[in-house]
């Protein structure tokens, strides 16, 4: 084990030394906002006590990849299957880059294969939170110095 940044975690994400799942990749896109523990910490405190919600990510299964939707993107059913009692799948096939074009209100994680993901966020957060930058794995755009 070894600490590492964000940004660091991400690399090894991308050079396949280790891997996360489509969540914890979106906390690390959340994490590389902040340039310094100090930052994060401040942040931390001062919306404490505004609140919280819990997510399930609902997954569509396109032709090419997968797109794991969370509230507030366009596509997030309405009615959202948290048991899996329903055994309601969504899927297309359509590639992902068409139902990307298509949308305009964003709140996802697209996975074209196990080693490449990438958040898509444009809308508002609740409580005060903050949205994570918008990472595709392959890209180095970030500059967290946590």
């Amino acid at each position: 084990l070894q600490w590492s940044s964000p940004e660091e975690a991400i690399e090894h994400f991308k050079s396949q030394e280790i891997w996360f799942a489509p969540p914890q990749f979106y906390e690390l896109c959340r994490l590389c906002n902040f340039s310094s523990l100090h930052e994060l910490h401040k942040f931390s405190s001062d919306r404490a006590l505004e609140g919280c919600e819990q997510w399930m990510p609902v997954v569509l299964t396109a032709s090419d990849g997968y797109i794991h939707l969370l509230p507030g993107d366009e596509l997030y059913p309405e009615d959202p299957d948290y048991t899996g009692e329903k055994k309601i799948i969504m899927s297309t096939d359509k590639k992902v880059e068409d139902i990307m074009k298509e949308g305009s209100v964003f709140h996802r994680i697209v996975t074209k294969n196990i080693n490449n993901l990438a958040v898509y966020v444009n809308i508002q957060p609740k409580y005060k939170h903050i949205n994570p930058l918008m990472i595709n794995s392959d890209w180095a755009g970030y500059n967290s110095r946590l």
